[in-house]
């Protein structure tokens, strides 16, 4: 049985992009494009993008430290279907909401003392719609930041971690908020999920069906056709913004993650020169994998 996990091991190590990066080839033009888009940015921004048809890759401060906001949600995810495949929680058990795990009036935020509402709906809701007391009652569901980060260290994501509420890490909270990640690790989770490696293959199809109902799509998805299938989480804080997402594009799927920090410009907004560079990275990505493509945004898409 060791035999075959290590060959497991071994077969997702040569599938898709580590840290060692020595085999990945580079689309350089592609690097060019992203390279250009990225000048003048009041701020600090990083971006990993991987063609799993091409195998070409491009890494722009893809190994730098972000703050994660709320794609931290993804390994929460994580380590509450590895609880599930322990069997210390059941995917559709019936939870019982308490005020105690207030934290903001999102849905689950706004329900009543002692409603009923299911583990699935509680996971679908923090993937979907980003509810944040649902996502630190999954949270603590999951065994905890400490539990999950242990779960991220054993498949190899090494820089990706919980800060928020998790012992030792109130240092790593100051400076990053709720987690903190890289481009590259974001990207490379997201593909580990695709390809069914993250807990179980039936959980990793589980998983990545929530990631694509994505109800904040006015970023990056809105610069890709509707009709083309996207798993997708998206962050946001201050100064921060971030997305990760896997398109099904007809020609061959990538994966990309683009993430910011100390930006400038802290509004709330579409114009928010974070969300900006997010549509226009995800707009660079379609067009240079689909150039045949003549599919443009509706021009008052954006109302």
């Amino acid at each position: 049985m060791r035999f075959v996990y290590l060959y497991l091991l071994t077969l997702i190590a040569l599938s898709f992009p580590s840290n060692g990066q020595s085999s990945i080839k580079t689309d350089t033009a592609l690097e060019r494009k992203l390279q250009a888009a990225l000048v003048g940015f009041h701020g600090d921004a990083g971006v990993y993008v991987y063609n799993l048809r091409t195998g070409k890759s491009v890494a722009i401060n893809a190994d730098t430290l972000f703050p994660t906001a709320s794609t931290i949600k993804v390994p929460i995810q994580c380590g509450v279907f590895n609880k599930i495949h322990q069997g210390k929680l059941s995917y559709n058990q019936e939870l019982i909401y308490k005020d105690s795990l207030h934290y903001d009036d999102g849905i689950v935020g706004s329900l009543r003392d002692g409603a009923k509402i299911p583990l699935s709906q509680v996971i679908m809701l923090m993937e979907t719609v980003s509810d944040n007391t649902g996502s630190l009652w999954c949270q603590a569901l999951a065994g905890g930041g400490s539990t999950i980060n242990d779960w991220l260290e054993t498949n190899g994501f090494h820089q990706t971690r919980v800060n928020s509420r998790t012992p030792g890490r109130e240092a790593f909270r100051t400076q990053y908020g709720w987690g903190q990640t890289t481009p590259r690790e974001m990207a490379t989770l997201m593909i580990y999920l695709r390809q069914g490696h993250a807990v179980s293959a039936e959980a990793s199809e589980e998983m990545y069906r929530n990631l694509g109902r994505q109800f904040w799509d006015e970023n990056g998805l809105s610069q890709i056709p509707p009709d083309v299938k996207t798993a997708c989480k998206t962050g946001a804080v201050n100064k921060a913004r971030s997305e990760v997402t896997f398109v099904h594009a007809p020609h061959g799927e990538y994966a990309y993650c683009i993430m910011t920090k100390d930006q400038q410009d802290e509004s709330w907004g579409r114009t928010n020169e974070g969300s900006t560079l997010l549509r226009t990275v995800s707009a660079i990505l379609w067009s240079h994998f689909e150039p045949k493509s003549t599919w443009k945004p509706t021009v008052r898409y954006a109302k």
